[in-house]
C-alpha cells in the first residue's frame, strides 16, 4: 500500500496530517503522545522514534479494550452488588459497550499511523 492511499482509509485519524506532507511525522507523534499516559511521552527513545511511540500506543490500546471488555462483562453481576439501581447499570453496560467500539476504533486507527510510519521510515 502507498503512503498516498493510507489517508483516505476511514481509519486514519483526523489529527493527523497526510503521510508524505509537511510535518505529517510530527502530527503523528503528538496524536499518539495522547494515547500514552504522560510519563511515557517524556521518555527521550519515544520522542525520538515515532515507531517505538505507535507501537507502546497499539499495546495500550489493546489494554484498554481488555479493560473495557472485562468491565462490560462484569458489570450485570458486579454492579448490583454496589447498591446501582437498574437504570445506572443500563447506562453503564452501554457505556461500556461504547467505549469498547471506540476503543477498537482507535486501535485501527493506531495500526494505520504506525503502518505509514514504519514505511516512511524504510523509505530514508
Amino acid at each position: 500500500m502507498s503512503l498516498t492511499t493510507t489517508r483516505t482509509r476511514p481509519d486514519w485519524p483526523c489529527q493527523v496530517k497526510t503521510p508524505g506532507t509537511y510535518d505529517w511525522e510530527r502530527s503523528a507523534a503528538k496524536w499518539l503522545r495522547e494515547l500514552v499516559p504522560a510519563r511515557y511521552a517524556g521518555y527521550p527513545a519515544l520522542i525520538r522514534h515515532p515507531v517505538l511511540l505507535a507501537r507502546h500506543a497499539q499495546i495500550q490500546v489493546q489494554h484498554e479494550i481488555r479493560v473495557a471488555r472485562t468491565a462490560l462483562q462484569t458489570a450485570r453481576a458486579d454492579l448490583p452488588r454496589l447498591g446501582l439501581p437498574e437504570s445506572v447499570i443500563e447506562h453503564t453496560i452501554k457505556l461500556y459497550a461504547a467505549e469498547v467500539m471506540q476503543l477498537q476504533h482507535i486501535a485501527r486507527s493506531v495500526r494505520s499511523v504506525t503502518q505509514a510510519l514504519v514505511e516512511h521510515s524504510a523509505g530514508r
